[in-house]
């Protein structure tokens, strides 16, 4: 089966912006028909970016991207008709009610009366809005606004679906909903590419995930196969009164509350793990997190910003 998202090569570089960095750089990706792709990275690396340029609103300054076989520039249209998006920074229109904004995007995408309103039931139950359908927009919070955002895309089943940072501003409860929903349409072959800061959210949902850091792609490839892309794909924590040099030959030692976090190779996370209990010290092993590979990679963690590419109108206020 053909991918469903091709980029080559793809660079964007804003207008006036102060920094003179790219906001892509390069970026190359292939996401594959159905399922979930996530495209992981820090707040500014670039990630709306791109899901703007394959989303037909906003053009690459080089490279080439195809969606679904057609090409961004100039088969936007053959697109468009195949696609649906949340946008980071999108809202509702305020003057409709919640069952509207949803019906009527369904609607303009030209579904008959009969399926838009059966569609429209059903996304309202899945993410638990059927006791606001009737409340104005501008009446709800700003998480309810975000799930109406998410039931209007994820009710148009199209063949591609771009989520950018869906659960942004979710209470827990409302995030799980969403994954639901997601991996609802993922089952139904259903190709969505999700960007998140949320890591646990990208591995609970994501195929196939694609670490982004400044405009580049660092690291690309299943959770499984991220870990074993690192040199320390195993991490043991201790805790107790322990002599720090005596865990050294095992790995990168880091000091925390109580103890020490050792990130280790399969073999000496074993070895440290049975010098612990022969010393009845308390542990825990596991690999590695999608935090912790991020950290190594880049050497930083998420939650820090990078420096947006676009200084002038505030266009790449992303995540």
């Amino acid at each position: 089966m053909e991918p469903a998202i091709v980029a080559r090569d793809v660079t964007k570089v804003y207008p006036g912006s102060r920094s003179g960095a790219p906001a892509l750089d390069g970026l190359s990706l292939e996401v594959p028909a159905g399922g979930v792709y996530g495209l992981i990275g820090r707040n500014g690396a670039g990630k709306t970016t791109f899901i703007r340029i394959a989303a037909t609103q906003l053009e690459a300054t080089s490279g080439s991207l195809t969606v679904l076989g057609h090409s961004v520039r100039g088969e936007e249209r053959a697109i468009r008709s195949r696609i649906a998006c949340v946008p980071q920074e999108s809202r509702p229109l305020y003057f409709l009610r919640t069952e509207e904004v949803v019906y009527l995007y369904l609607k303009m995408r030209g579904l008959p009366t009969d399926e838009a309103r059966r569609r429209t039931n059903a996304a309202l139950e899945e993410l638990s809005l059927v006791e606001y359908r009737k409340r104005l927009v501008n009446r709800l919070s700003g998480g309810l606004r975000r799930r109406t955002l998410c039931a209007m895309v994820l009710a148009s089943d199209a063949d591609v679906m771009f989520l950018d940072e869906p659960t942004t501003g979710l209470d827990p409860i409302a995030r799980r909903e969403v994954w639901q929903a997601v991996r609802r349409a993922s089952r139904e072959q259903r190709t969505i590419l999700l960007t998140t800061h949320y890591l646990d959210e990208a591995e609970a949902l994501s195929g196939r995930l694609a670490l982004v850091e400044r405009g580049k792609r660092v690291l690309e490839g299943t959770a499984v196969e991220l870990r074993g892309r690192v040199r320390y794909p195993y991490r043991v924590t201790i805790w107790g009164a322990v002599p720090r040099e005596e865990l050294d030959s095992y790995g990168k030692v880091s000091p925390i509350e109580g103890g020490f976090l050792v990130f280790a190779s399969e073999e000496h996370a074993r070895e440290l793990a049975r010098w612990a209990l022969e010393r009845n010290l308390r542990l825990s092993l596991g690999p590695v997190s999608l935090e912790d590979i991020f950290l190594e990679v880049v050497g930083r963690p998420i939650e820090e910003e990078t420096p947006l590419a676009d200084d002038t109108n505030g266009a790449e206020a992303e995540a």
